[in-house]
């Protein structure tokens, strides 16, 4: 085969596991949560437990006023102190960290459960942010 040929052929391998990937976290989401635009998360947030879903750091520089970090990483073990008769209120930087921290919490018996569309990255409401010294 020629170098064309072979290149052509790993980027459409690379398109169609993108494809793959995309369409999985449409799926999970689906099936685990409800997603929710800016204007139905800001209303519903005050009766919600908002949680973050990036690594500590992340939560700490900037974060949805009001949330609690919850690293995906430690869910396993916090998942716990999440009330299951309470909405649940997932964001993260777009989408796909909250799909599958929504689809463990589902497993476990977490049943009320949204997904900020667009993440923080386009969230237009009040934040905190960390003070550079």
């Amino acid at each position: 085969m020629s170098f064309w040929w072979t290149l052509n052929i790993i980027l459409l391998a690379v398109i169609l596991l993108f494809v793959g990937y995309e369409l999985f976290v449409r799926i999970m989401v689906k099936r685990s949560a409800k997603m929710l635009t800016q204007e139905e998360f800001q209303a519903g947030m005050r009766k919600a437990q908002v949680i973050d879903v990036r690594e500590r750091d992340e939560f700490n520089a900037k974060h949805i006023l009001g949330a609690r970090s919850f690293p995906y990483s430690m869910l396993k073990e916090t998942k716990n102190s999440l009330r299951k008769d309470q909405p649940i209120y997932i964001y993260d930087f777009n989408k796909s960290v909250s799909a599958r921290a929504a689809n463990l919490l589902r497993k476990n018996g977490y049943t009320d459960l949204y997904i900020l569309k667009g993440g923080i990255e386009e969230w237009q409401g009040k934040v905190k942010k960390k003070k550079i010294d």
